[in-house]
This record gives structure tokens, sequence and C-alpha cells, in this order.
């Protein structure tokens, strides 16, 4: 992994490219980040980079949190992250991320939690086909057989009425459309997971 950041999904707009052409955008204001703790092959078996986002009250801490914080000299943080970046050797506590690490053209993988949608049939949840509506068929929306006869009980992974949504998901390979440096603003052309407010995550792409 290269390039990580954390941020936050503000909602969906539109840009003009130069030939006029309107490119429907998701807006993610990305950092400010801050390193807030550093991990070497030498005391941790691994390098890697511990990353805060978006500042908390140090009312709203608990102990360990507090001591986290004052241990490494940083103020306190409310979402924590771990990158194994490249370059996390090079990297010190305390040194701010922003959203200038990437440039119009990357590529980037975006992560977050999708929008939950409850409890949801099979039609809505596996694209099942439904039953004709008319000439008195009477099946319209049901599950139908579930093909277990001789078993006789349900196998592992059949695909069946339940909850739907609210899992980690990550969108591959979206196109950063604009940086906004002045207000950490990344405009990302691509369906990105996660309701309006969701703590998201832009790294570089992997399968370019």
């Amino acid at each position: 992994m290269k390039k990580a950041i954390l941020g936050k999904k503000l909602g969906m707009t539109q840009v003009f490219a130069a030939n006029g052409l309107s490119i429907p955008v998701t807006v993610i204001e990305a950092g400010p980040c801050v390193v807030v703790q550093k991990k070497t092959v030498a005391t941790d078996g691994y390098s890697a980079i511990q990353v805060g986002y978006e500042d908390r009250p140090d009312r709203k801490l608990n102990k360990p949190q507090r001591g986290h914080f004052a241990a490494h000299g940083v103020s306190p943080k409310r979402y924590l992250r771990e990158f194994r970046l490249d370059d996390a050797a090079d990297m010190e506590v305390g040194q701010e991320i922003r959203c200038d690490l990437f440039s119009e053209g990357d590529l980037v993988d975006v992560t977050a939690t999708s929008k939950g949608r409850g409890y949801a049939g099979g039609v809505k949840r596996w694209n099942f086909t439904r039953g004709r509506m008319t000439h008195g068929s009477k099946f319209h929306r049901a599950p139908g057989s579930l093909a277990a006869r001789g078993p006789a009980h349900v196998f592992k992974n059949r695909k069946m009425p339940g909850h739907l949504g609210a899992v980690r998901k990550t969108i591959q390979n979206l196109s950063v459309v604009r940086v906004d440096t002045e207000r950490n603003l990344l405009l990302i052309r691509g369906s990105v997971p996660g309701i309006v407010g969701a703590l998201v995550t832009v790294k570089n792409a992997v399968k370019k």
C-alpha cells in the first residue's frame, strides 16, 4: 500500500469537464489526518502507522484512550485506523496527512460500511425472479422450493430472505476527478458505499 487517508462522505454533486461533459461525483472530506502511533519491525514485528481522524473532546475518552494519546503527544481523535504503508518507516508521530496525497486522475479503492436495508426478501436481496402477477398464479415474491427434499434440512449458504446491507464494502478502481486542497475535499467518480456522514477509507488502487 502506497497511499491511504481517512475521510467522511458528504454527498454527491456534479462537475463539468473541459469539453462541457457533466460528471457525477461523490464528495469526500479527506483528512486532515494525524499519525498517532508508529509501529516498527523491531518493536512490533511489522511496519505500520496508526492514523487518527476528526478531533474528539477529552471528556468523551476513557482512561486507556487518554493514556494512549498522551503517551504519543497527539490530541484525541474520534477514529483510529492502521495502515501498512510502504513509507511508514519515514513518517513521524504527529505528522499530518492531507488530501494532496492524491491527484487528479488517480485510481483509488474506497472502503466503508454500506447502507443498511433491514430485513429484505429474496427478490430485493438476491435479485430472484418473481412469479407472474396475472392469471391467478397466487405466487408472486415468495422464495419457492429450497430443493432439499432428500436431506430434509436447509443447506448452508442457501440464498434466502434476511438482513441486507450494513456490511464493510470496498469499491475498486474509482477515479479522482478533482482535489480541493483548501477545503480538504476529494471528488471521486463512481459508487462510494455508505450513508452521508459515513467514515470512508481511500487507498490507492491495488488492481489498476
